[in-house]
């Protein structure tokens, strides 16, 4: 771990010897990171890595076999998804991420639902000035809207809620190259200045680690290295950190 460890902020979230998987071998075993208020943590590598698979587990979606998870210092392990939501944690799934039929508003007023009505109204309209976007389309479908459009709503709904931390799965996952850069440069770094915790799994690395303060490289479902973003760029053998051939040193 790189001496920068020190800097970082209080962990809001972290995990300790992680283990999941989908009832076989485990996919992802002994995982220890963090996440701090403000802070933008990528956990990165090879397809197949088990980097999904992790996000879920952290998430409620997948049970976790062996280790921990914690919630500002409360053990949060193997809590479903909808019980995390009411302690202060986002997810945003992969995939089935917007409620197609329903309009932006409607998808907004689903997420929600942990917000007293009296304060609903406010709070879409604190996600609305993180996205401006949404106002010029907030009576649009959800289901007629562009690929970076969707994940905006995606994005926001999780927030309705005033999340501590937010889990996002590959949120660039089937955009292009310059709607990836829109969503990570200006939707997640928008998020870290917010003061959100956000732990994100993204498959375009380079990109990621740019608007990271810290990274993690997994590899064959274990932690290969964990640094400061900017050190993980920086590295020579980045290529063959992704082919996951590298072990940190």
């Amino acid at each position: 771990m790189s001496a920068d460890a020190a800097v970082r902020p209080d962990a809001v979230l972290s995990t300790a010897g992680v283990v999941a998987g989908y009832g076989g071998p485990p996919v992802v075993s002994s995982v220890d990171l963090q996440v701090g208020s403000g802070e933008v943590v990528t956990i990165v590598g090879p397809n197949g890595a088990g980097k999904s698979t992790l996000i879920k587990a952290i998430a409620g979606v997948l049970k976790i076999s062996e280790g921990h998870v914690q919630l500002a210092g409360r053990d949060v392990t193997n809590w479903e998804t909808d019980r995390l939501a009411r302690h202060g944690v986002g997810y945003v799934p992969q995939n089935f991420e917007v409620f197609g039929e329903l309009s932006v508003i409607e998808n907004l007023e689903m997420g929600g639902y942990l917000v007293s009505r009296r304060a609903l109204r406010r709070r879409m309209e604190e996600v609305i000035e993180v996205f401006p976007r949404l106002r010029m389309l907030a009576h649009r479908r959800a289901d007629r809207l562009s690929g970076g459009e969707r994940k905006m709503v995606a994005i926001g709904r999780a927030l309705m809620p005033k999340p501590e931390v937010l889990l996002l799965d590959e949120p660039t996952a089937g955009l292009s190259a310059a709607l990836s850069r829109q969503v990570l440069e200006s939707h997640v770094t928008g998020l870290g200045e917010l003061g959100v915790a956000v732990l994100m799994v993204e498959q375009k690395a380079q990109t990621a680690l740019a608007i990271s303060q810290w990274g993690y490289v997994l590899a064959a479902g274990t932690l290969r290295i964990s640094a400061a973003a900017g050190e993980i760029l920086a590295r020579p053998d980045l290529g063959s950190v992704f082919l996951g051939d590298v072990i940190a040193g």
